[in-house]
């Protein structure tokens, strides 16, 4: 568990089954988890760094999208889970899939996942019986704002080419914003690829945000000036939709 401000720490991501980072956030009545983890064991070794450090177990989850590296740890919260409608009726669809190798290989023919995801749930799911899907537990249209005391939190739901419900979790009073995946590609639809007018859109409203680093679900934080720059010239060099 990495501390970066008094209020707020993260543990970082991990390659090795596409663990996203986690963060926390203090505030002096409740406590937020940012992202819920791809299974049981990620959520264990959070609570686990968690109670070590003495901090309160998490009140809330905030949910960035659906993608199940960020939610099918979920299920073994205790936390009161927050997510928007539409990473709600994603995962309410895939409350129906079945966890066999038969419907898994369907879904790869199909186009309802992807190769990548398919390894990487099979990596962290030895025995796929284990996997448990869960909606959240509260969800809203577009703008959220949780007073923790002492510190707010705003999630707010942005346009992405990665998908659809991305949702970033802004703390104004440390300058912080979780932004999950909003800033990767689409890599659910043929060849992975950003659109134009989202990524335009998404560097605008990062650029009205006034924050100082961004923690971006698989790589290390951001500044703000190294976000921009970044998606400045992805803009401007891949071909784009």
């Amino acid at each position: 568990m990495i501390k970066l401000t008094d209020r707020i720490y993260y543990m970082p991501h991990s390659e090795e089954t596409d663990r996203p980072i986690l963060g926390y956030i203090r505030g002096d009545k409740f406590t937020l988890m940012v992202d819920s983890g791809n299974s049981k064991k990620h959520v264990e070794l959070f609570t686990d760094d968690i109670l070590e450090l003495e901090m309160p177990y998490p009140d809330f989850v905030a949910i960035t999208h659906s993608h199940w590296d960020h939610t099918y740890g979920m299920s073994s919260l205790k936390a009161i889970s927050i997510a928007c409608k539409k990473t709600n009726e994603y995962l309410e669809n895939m409350l129906s899939w079945e966890w066999t190798d038969e419907a898994m290989k369907k879904r790869l023919a199909t186009g309802e996942d992807i190769e990548f995801c398919d390894t990487m749930i099979r990596r962290e799911y030895p025995d796929l019986s284990e996997i448990q899907v869960k909606t959240a537990d509260i969800e809203f249209n577009e703008i959220l704002k949780i007073d923790l005391g002492g510190i707010t939190c705003e999630l707010m739901r942005l346009e992405s080419s990665h998908a659809d419900d991305c949702v970033v979790v802004y703390v104004p009073e440390e300058k912080v914003i979780f932004i999950g995946d909003i800033i990767s590609e689409d890599f659910h639809h043929g060849e992975s690829k950003y659109y134009r007018e989202k990524l335009e859109s998404l560097i605008n409203d990062f650029k009205s945000i006034d924050f100082n680093t961004a923690l971006f679900g698989h790589m290390e934080p951001f500044s703000k000036q190294e976000l921009l720059t970044w998606l400045e010239e992805t803009y401007s060099e891949n071909f784009i939709l």
